[in-house]
């Protein structure tokens, strides 16, 4: 609304300016007359495309019926210019040099003509040219749409695979310890709070998701055996830093499913920082290969990798390698203040 007002007062201004540049330039009515004139007929050429011929004709793909119907329009103007020229208000009897240049028909039909082809030309620019923007912002929206649509896609497909993770856990403590069941059950509804609507937003605080991967590691520990070694270390945020949600949950789901043995010694170390505008994050765990084969490890990295792609495009660095009998996932996010 506020772009078509001020449009709407470019236009009145340019035009007041045309028409009031003769009063200040001219010193002879007649030539202030003639510019008048000059200025009318443009002034309909140009709206009556602006507002009918360029709109239902030439963005319509019906290019020759504009061009006929615009010879016509130039000829109807030229026409009415000529017959009105003819009056006696534009035949003053003094200055022979006036007139003479009046009854110079050749001269007379391009300052009448060539004014108004330019003003129909720069009709159509204009209005191409406003087309082109539209057609671009449309297709934007398209595509953030289809982002939009892609990413909510992916995030549905972490949902499922965390509850069910996590509803493991449970399952397997209710027989050895419910009253841990029970406290399991409680930390859940939490966790499932956080995914299901603070996670439902496009950023979250970065506290919050810290606060929800402690919930997560607290119930994973509740069910692993003495031989894990785990060490984690996550900052204390004092800066407002948003993030995209569920972005740090995979590594840690990883590295409890896949890097933990029953029987040999394990070990997980999970370490955050901040430095400057970047996230630096890192899960470092065991690595069993002969577990692996049997495993969909790959599933969760890749649907990381597919929403990094979209939300921080070439804003992040993910590694992830195997390196000492140590399954090692890093990752580098740039983050705007």
């Amino acid at each position: 609304m506020k772009t078509n007002y001020l449009k709407i007062v470019l236009h009145y201004f340019l035009w007041l300016l045309l028409f009031v540049y003769p009063i200040a330039s001219l010193n002879s009515q007649y030539l202030i007359y003639r510019n008048w004139l000059s200025l009318t007929s443009i002034f309909i050429a140009f709206y009556l495309n602006y507002f009918v011929l360029v709109d239902y004709f030439f963005l319509k793909n019906k290019k020759l019926q504009f061009y006929v119907l615009n010879v016509f329009l130039i000829i109807i103007l030229y026409i009415l210019l000529s017959n009105i020229i003819s009056l006696e208000v534009f035949h003053p009897s003094i200055n022979g040099e006036q007139i003479r240049e009046i009854r110079s028909g050749a001269m007379t039909t391009v300052q009448v003509i060539l004014p108004i082809i330019l003003g129909v030309g720069m009709c159509v620019g204009l209005k191409v040219n406003a087309h082109l923007n539209k057609n671009k912002l449309l297709l934007q929206e398209v595509k953030q749409a289809q982002l939009n649509a892609e990413i909510k896609y992916l995030k549905y497909q972490i949902q499922p695979h965390f509850l069910f993770n996590t509803l493991n856990n449970i399952y397997a403590l209710v027989d050895e310890s419910p009253y841990l069941a029970k406290q399991s059950i409680h930390t859940m509804s939490k966790m499932m709070r956080y995914v299901l609507h603070d996670a439902s937003n496009n950023k979250v605080p970065l506290v919050k998701e810290i606060e929800f991967l402690e919930r997560y590691i607290d119930l994973m520990q509740l069910r692993v055996s003495s031989n894990l070694t785990l060490e984690k270390n996550f900052p204390i945020i004092n800066q407002p830093i948003q993030i995209a949600p569920l972005i740090l949950i995979t590594f840690i789901e990883n590295a409890f499913k896949h890097g933990i043995d029953a029987i040999k010694d394990s070990h997980i170390s999970i370490n955050l920082e901040i430095e400057k505008n970047q996230i630096k994050y890192s899960v470092i765990n065991s690595s069993f290969p002969e577990k692996e084969k049997n495993t969909d490890s790959g599933i969760g990295l890749e649907n990381l990798k597919k929403r990094l792609d979209i939300l921080y495009p070439n804003n992040f660095n993910l590694v992830t390698k195997e390196e000492n009998c140590s399954y090692i996932a890093l990752l580098t996010l740039k983050y705007k203040k």
